[in-house]
């Protein structure tokens, strides 16, 4: 399958310079739009047709939440890309900035224009530090020739664009703390409303997507919102870029309209390692509820198809586990990962993640009870939807799935104080 959107110029020599991007038409949907005055309502009601929905974990749909803006509002209005990526087994953002920073910088001024905004932030991860050299190198290029700053194209659009890198909290992938991060505060999550389209950047209405919603947004207007969605399927438009790791021969990132089946996915990834059998997929990051491989196996990539079968599509970050990984084990490494990761503001999330990795250690180790499991689940029912993010709702689930699919793994570990598999 041909990459159409946010890779469709891999193929070339060094992709990421200014000269290739313009090669393939780069910067001339964002001239026509000023050159022309396009209404930015038009622009807003062309990415809404396109069915672009958030491409960092949520889904929420992108031309929706530009609505939200009110253009009129005296005052700045800034947009904000989220390239903070920092979902276990996500790796599709750093491969835009690296490959194709300069689609994501018109993708930014096109938001920008259309919803009134002059000034915009990328927000990298701070582990990113290549991806961080190669977009500020771009930004360069875009400013010396034109394509950022003053008086754009002679529309009187003035537009700027500062990258800004972080400190590698996961906390900050939530788009109110990633907005107290920029401000110079720590990194914690606001409480909603008001809404960051309200009251958003220094106060200010602001839009936040992540990098590949922001980078699809060039070619979803240069060649129409229906074409763009008629790549996917029904509730679930365009392509998608697709992380894929675990025991499998070849992990990397693919684009696939999104509907495409898991087993396809699987197979452009070279397939399971010699003499493994898949036993799990975890298919939207680590916070995406964990699904049993022959489940895996009948369902389609989109939203509703992986939401129907009780988890979530999220980042695209597919983890593939053979029958070699222990389901404790597992988890036991991933409810630690939220433990150290809670900013500490919410007490269902601050004590309650600790207590998750506590008990799952306790079965790991071969000091766990009978009564844990049932624990366990009292537990994720206090600490899911209790918090002002998500972030206990993504400790939680990882747990809910575990038991759910693997509960027998559990037992035996409660049993005989050993692991299941081996």
């Amino acid at each position: 399958m041909a990459n159409e959107v946010c890779f469709r110029n891999m193929d070339q020599d060094r992709p990421w310079l200014l000269e290739q991007y313009r090669a393939r038409g780069g910067y001339e949907m964002l001239s026509r739009i000023l050159k022309e005055k396009m209404p930015p309502e038009k622009i807003i009601d062309e990415v809404k047709a396109s069915g672009l929905r958030g491409r960092g974990g949520a889904g929420f749909p992108t031309g929706l939440k530009w609505s939200f803006i009110n253009r009129n509002a005296p005052g700045h209005k800034y947009v904000v890309c989220n390239s903070d990526e920092g979902e276990p087994g996500t790796f599709k953002d750093r491969d835009i900035l690296r490959y194709n920073p300069h689609q994501l910088i018109e993708g930014m001024v096109i938001a920008g224009y259309a919803i009134g905004a002059t000034c915009g932030y990328n927000y990298i991860r701070g582990e990113f530090w290549e991806p961080y050299e190669r977009f500020e190198a771009a930004l360069e290029e875009a400013r010396s020739a034109g394509f950022l700053g003053n008086d754009l194209f002679g529309s009187g659009f003035d537009f700027q664009l500062h990258s800004h890198l972080g400190a590698g909290a996961y906390i900050c992938g939530e788009e109110t703390a990633l907005l107290e991060s920029i401000e110079g505060k720590k990194g914690q999550p606001r409480y909603k409303p008001p809404f960051p389209a309200h009251f958003g950047l220094y106060g200010c209405p602001t839009i936040i997507n992540n990098t590949e919603s922001l980078a699809s947004i060039p070619v979803i207007l240069e060649k129409g919102g229906a074409w763009f969605k008629g790549l996917g399927v029904e509730n679930s438009g365009g392509s998608k870029l697709f992380s894929i790791s675990g025991n499998i021969k070849n992990p990397g990132v693919f684009e696939i309209p999104l509907g495409t089946p898991f087993s396809e996915l699987l197979e452009m990834a070279g397939g399971m390692k010699e003499g493994s059998r898949i036993k799990a997929v975890i298919p939207g990051g680590s916070s995406a509820p964990i699904l049993p491989g022959d489940v895996m196996m009948d369902l389609t990539m989109d939203y509703d198809a992986i939401a129907k079968a009780g988890s979530m599509l999220g980042s695209g970050a597919v983890i593939v586990l053979d029958d070699s990984n222990c389901m404790v084990k597992v988890l036991e490494r991933m409810s630690y990962f939220y433990h150290e990761e809670s900013c500490g503001q919410c007490t269902p999330c601050r004590e309650g993640t600790g207590w998750l990795y506590r008990v799952v250690n306790r079965i790991e180790t071969g000091r766990g009870r009978p009564e844990d499991l049932d624990l366990l689940d009292d537990m994720t029912v206090k600490i899911a939807g209790r918090t002002i993010c998500a972030l206990g709702d993504a400790a939680a689930m990882p747990v809910q799935g575990m038991l759910k699919h693997f509960r027998d793994e559990f037992e035996y570990h409660i049993e005989h104080k050993r692991c299941l598999v081996g």
